[in-house]
């Protein structure tokens, strides 16, 4: 027999996923001596044996690991044979170890779901079961190294059965951290608003939920509101007190099966729905009569679901539904974040029921700890891909890989969508999605994702990167920091950010061209910026041209108040403004049209997102929003495919006007024709702007991001069009196209500043 030693190094996702004792396990059955140990770098496995056996090994890390671990890459070294090497053992961590990734929460694995029905199980019905496989990770992890004392199942022993499991490196919970059984882990309580007991927790919510009831559940990464999806007094409920009026809530349902009753479901859409992740996934909506699904998305095509992700909700669904785990059942949960509007979701229990006091009837909770919060995430799948619209449980903070490393960097990201930014060496670690800053709730969220994202990552950051020419408590958050760390400032502009975060994404370093269409962003001179063409080189942007620009009456008003929008068009467009649904509803479009001829409080704007905002009031679909992109969202539902209009836009010196399209519109009738008409042929326009760009400049790539780009009737047909002039089109994948992407973007800009001469 030949025998050899190796050192092998592997890199990934292989720290808190079972990949130690997996290593264990191979070795040991193929007769390998030696030791396997995480260090700061990923994992490092000393070993012995014969070659063939070796190679064996070698095949596993490549082709057969646990669930939750991903290989990126694997190196192996020659050793010197050591004499007498016997046995296989796990060693202890190395130094360094805080330096290693924090794995993401994940849904429950089939073992321990197996488990949890089994009423011979210890685990039987054991509301917060996990292994190796599944569970809490990244909402329970205070620190790295990621071991039991650091996270929040400090304070709960381990009994005997669970601690010999715990030290069992032949056991599916072997330092499995967050482990526990009924005898020795977290309780569940189900209370009413005052904190009376109301008993048996599952069955008690249940119980509530099928009367009409609001209960307020506690789930991985913070508090959901559940009522009956198929009550309609109970939705309708659940919006007025939540002050909620329209936009879509998500639904649990307990199986694909369930779910291809209210939505059509593709393969890739299915593989979304039962992944380890979990997320929301937007599904088109199949016909119905229904009158409480109509209240869950009123007016929109879509129904966002997801299928349970956590124990507690299997408990839950089957106590309802006995069948639900096998067949195709009516059972259908509104399972909304719980949260006051604007603020992030709630993660305390008692600041739970202090905020959500008239607005959930009991609440089902247990007492361990959320650590970080961690929102739903939320994906589509469009014919150009998976679009992530909300990155956060399942697949934060697992880090995107960049082209090349640098120095560390913090990025605190913008107002809206937040979410905070450090890069470590090739790694790019983008927190949860935060939300809005514009509460003191948020600030103190986003404050705390920093600390905590900067704890895990072990990370001193030598630049600090915020948005320029804004003053909100992001560039607050990086100048503190900055001061207190004696770390560099940078600033970067809100749409060179935007077009960054792709590029970063695509590790694309040569220069590139960008669309960057959102609803706002500050441009240098703090003007209201969002439709724009950029060209990227490095660390440089320049703006080589915007839209044409339009009036915003009453400014942040404008961008709530799509009948201003409208009213500003029509004037600009020279077209009487009295309209007699705006009457109706106590428009006052001559106070507008004043304001607009005489320039009071109507600064211009070349803002992609208002164009949508006055076509839409144009086109009667809607005159207010109660949330960000509604009126986009009611246009974008009625339009057909359609050819785009000849001569309904000019280029000039760089200024891609919409004027001509704008008139054209107005003098349609129907609602679906004008926005047919607009998203044809302003995806055509759009594609000729950047295609005469691009031959201008002689660059071959055009990057597309800014939160318009959630539209896929503008997607689609845009990228098919950049695509069909030969110029390569990078979209944004693993992060939103909106907000969400900011920190990247910034964090990415800030690093190659140091590299720019």
């Amino acid at each position: 027999m030949s025998v050899c030693r190796e050192r092998l190094t592997v890199r990934g996702r292989v720290q808190g996923v079972g990949f130690r004792p997996f290593v264990w396990r191979e070795a040991t059955r193929l007769g390998l001596a030696g030791a396997v140990a995480n260090t700061a770098d990923g994992v490092a496995i000393d070993v012995q044996g014969d070659a063939a056996a070796l190679t064996l090994l070698r095949d596993a890390l490549e082709k057969r690991l646990p669930p939750l671990a991903r290989v990126d890459a694997l190196e192996a070294h020659s050793l010197p044979a050591s004499e007498g090497a016997s046995g296989f053992v796990i060693a202890d961590s190395g130094a360094g170890v805080e330096h290693a990734r924090a794995p993401a929460d994940s849904a429950i694995c089939e073992a321990c779901l197996t488990e949890l029905f089994d009423s011979a199980n210890r685990r039987y019905r054991h509301a917060l079961i996990n292994c190796t496989d599944c569970g809490p990770r990244y909402t329970v992890i205070g620190r790295l190294p990621y071991d039991r004392a650091h996270t929040s199942m400090a304070p709960f022993a381990l009994c005997p059965a669970c601690a010999a499991e715990y030290a069992d490196p032949a056991s599916r919970r072997f330092h499995a951290e967050p482990t526990c059984c009924p005898a020795c882990g977290p309780q569940l309580t189900l209370t009413d608003a005052a904190g009376r007991d109301l008993g048996e927790p599952v069955a008690g919510a249940v119980r509530l939920i099928a009367e009409g009831q609001i209960v307020a559940l506690k789930s991985l990464g913070g508090y959901h509101l559940a009522c009956d999806a198929r009550n309609a007094e109970a939705v309708a409920r659940l919006r007025a007190r939540k002050q909620r009026p329209h936009k879509p809530f998500a639904l649990l349902l307990p199986n694909l099966a369930s779910a291809r009753r209210l939505a059509r479901v593709n393969d890739a859409e299915a593989a979304l729905l039962a992944s380890r992740e979990r997320p929301i996934v937007l599904l088109a909506r199949l016909p119905h009569t229904d009158e409480a699904l109509s209240l869950v998305a009123p007016g929109c095509p879509q129904l966002g679901v997801m299928l349970p992700a956590t124990p507690l909700q299997w408990l839950l669904l089957s106590a309802a539904e006995p069948d639900c785990r096998q067949a195709a059942v009516d059972l259908a949960w509104v399972m909304t974040s719980a949260n006051l509007s604007g603020e992030p979701v709630l993660t305390d229990e008692s600041d739970a029921r202090d905020k959500l006091a008239g607005v959930a009837d009991a609440f089902l909770a247990y007492d361990r700890e959320i650590v970080a919060r961690c929102d739903d995430s939320v994906l589509r799948v469009t014919p150009l891909g998976t679009q992530s619209l909300r990155r956060a449980r399942g697949y934060a903070p697992e880090p995107l890989t960049l082209a090349r490393a640098g120095a560390p960097v913090l990025a605190t990201g913008s107002y809206l969508k937040n979410t905070v930014t450090v890069l470590r060496g090739r790694d790019a670690f983008v927190s949860p999605h935060i939300g809005e800053l514009n509460t003191r709730a948020g600030v103190i969220a986003q404050q705390h994702a920093a600390e905590h994202l900067l704890a895990l990552t072990g990370v001193q950051p030598a630049l600090i990167a915020c948005e320029a020419h804004a003053e909100h408590a992001a560039t607050n958050l990086a100048r503190e920091l900055a001061g207190r760390l004696g770390a560099a400032l940078i600033e970067v502009q809100h749409h060179h950010a935007h077009a960054a975060a792709v590029l970063a994404e695509h590790g694309h370093s040569a220069p590139a061209l960008a669309l960057t269409l959102d609803g706002f962003g500050a441009g240098p001179m703090g003007d209201a910026w969002g439709g724009e063409l950029l060209r990227l080189n490095g660390a440089t942007c320049r703006r080589l041209g915007h839209l044409a620009t339009l009036p915003l009456p009453g400014v942040d008003r404008a961008a709530r108040e799509s009948w201003r929008m409208a009213t500003a068009l029509r004037v600009r467009l020279g077209l009487p403004t009295a309209d007699a649904r705006f009457a109706a509803a106590g428009f006052d479009t001559a106070a507008i049209e004043q304001m607009v001829r005489l320039g009071l409080r109507s600064p211009e704007t070349s803002s992609l997102g208002r164009w949508f905002d006055a076509i839409a009031a144009l086109a009667g679909v809607n005159f207010t929003q109660s949330f960000e992109g509604q009126a986009a969202q009611a246009l974008e539902a009625l339009a057909r495919p359609c050819p785009p209009g000849d001569g309904l836009w000019r280029l000039d010196n760089g200024v891609l006007s919409l004027w001509p399209l704008a008139a054209h519109l107005a003098t349609l009738g129907d609602a679906a024709d004008i926005a047919s008409c607009w998203h044809a042929t302003l995806a055509a326009a759009l594609a000729d702007w950047a295609i005469t760009a691009a031959q201008d400049q002689n660059v071959g790539t055009v990057a597309l991001a800014g939160g318009c780009l959630a539209n896929a009737r503008l997607m689609q047909p845009l990228t098919a069009a950049l695509r069909a002039a030969g110029l390569e089109v990078l979209l944004p994948v693993q992060l939103p196209a909106g907000d969400g992407a900011i920190s990247l973007g910034q964090a990415w800009v800030a690093r190659l500043s140091l590299e720019s001469p």
